[in-house]
């Protein structure tokens, strides 16, 4: 059987590069050796692109640039090549690739910047493409499609850095405390604070604005967070439903990695009939937003048991410890089979 030979993009010029990193070595020491040759790319923290060829603990110990051979590379945007130039010390070299997967988070990466430079060049993109990554990178945005199709999100407000603090003033007495000040697009929590009282509201705007050019400020949703994986395009299945436990304050970038203080619970202990709600609003979501192949839909399940969108990422964690591949796990499917089935998404369309 010939192998199909596929790229996997880790790292970036993103704030997520080490989430990247890890990701991308669960993801790239599950794949299946005899379907797949693996193509890595990684992408430092500058933003150039080299061919890595090396051992993946490398990856995961951010060694790569010093412990492998790395070779830059560009990705080619003449559609006949379908593949990536390798650029050597005499010669140029082109290797033709079937699909590229990016494990990529955060901004220069899941926000649809790789993706669009992917599908230019006409090469087969495993995950989400340019218009759901831009779409569900924008909190705002995503909420307001959402909303439309008549499912609740949480009330917000936007800000920039032109707006003046009057303006701020005014738009914030249309909210409710606590409050949770965003970066709009960002992710992992980077830059993310819940506020209680309005003499908090300043410092945790200028952390956001370390994040982005445009915050979300929008209202606490009393209950708890729950997420769904969801896998596939026409047809669609779903993990089991996960919830949170917090003890204080919100899931930020520390608890998603290190559990310090919260717990997640997997099956949610919710019952049968609010877990299969939630799965059908996650399935909805997912289409609305034109997702394709795999992403985990984050959501609120209010004390009064409404459902309310917070976000998708479209590019969900991916160690053996993340929320999207724990979820599918839940369902019986193991993280090797899961690799295999997204990547068997892609090509099956193409």
């Amino acid at each position: 059987m010939n192998k199909k030979k596929i790229a996997i993009i880790f790292g970036g010029a993103s704030p997520e590069y080490g989430v990247s990193l890890e990701s991308a070595y669960s993801i790239i020491k599950n794949m299946d050796e005899d379907k797949y040759e693996k193509i890595l790319i990684g992408i430092t923290k500058e933003g150039d692109w080299y061919k890595y060829e090396g051992d993946i603990e490398n990856i995961k110990a951010d060694e790569w640039r010093e412990k492998g051979k790395c070779t830059k590379v560009v990705l080619s945007n003449n559609r006949s090549d379908r593949g990536i130039i390798e650029i050597l010390e005499d010669k140029t070299n082109l290797i033709k690739l079937d699909a590229i997967f990016p494990v990529l988070h955060g901004k220069n990466g899941e926000d649809g910047t790789v993706q669009g430079l992917i599908e230019l060049a006409e090469i087969p993109l495993i995950g989400c493409g340019l218009l759901p990554s831009s779409l569900c990178m924008d909190k705002y945005i995503s909420h307001k499609l959402v909303e439309a199709y008549g499912i609740k999100v949480a009330k917000s407000i936007v800000i920039d850095m032109q707006t003046s603090k009057k303006e701020i003033e005014n738009m914030l007495k249309t909210l409710k405390y606590p409050l949770f000040i965003k970066p709009m697009r960002a992710g992992s929590s980077f830059g993310i604070t819940k506020v209680y009282e309005e003499s908090n509201i300043e410092k945790a705007i200028n952390e956001a604005f370390k994040y982005d050019s445009e915050i979300i400020i929008e209202e606490n949703v009393d209950g708890i967070e729950v997420g769904c994986a969801v896998l596939g395009n026409e047809y669609l299945e779903t993990g089991e439903i996960d919830e949170i436990e917090l003890s204080d304050g919100f899931f930020d970038f520390e608890e998603k990695y290190t559990l310090k203080t919260s717990k997640i619970y997997c099956p949610a202990r919710i019952d049968k009939s609010m877990s299969d709600n939630i799965k059908q609003t996650a399935k909805k979501i997912y289409k609305i937003l034109k997702c394709k192949d795999f992403a985990r839909v984050d959501m609120f399940l209010s004390k009064d048991n409404e459902i309310y969108f917070n976000e998708i990422n479209t590019i969900p964690g991916f160690t053996s410890h993340s929320r999207y591949p724990n979820m599918m796990k839940q369902k019986g499917v193991e993280f090797k089979e899961l690799v295999d089935r997204i990547i068997s998404l892609e090509l099956k369309t193409n």
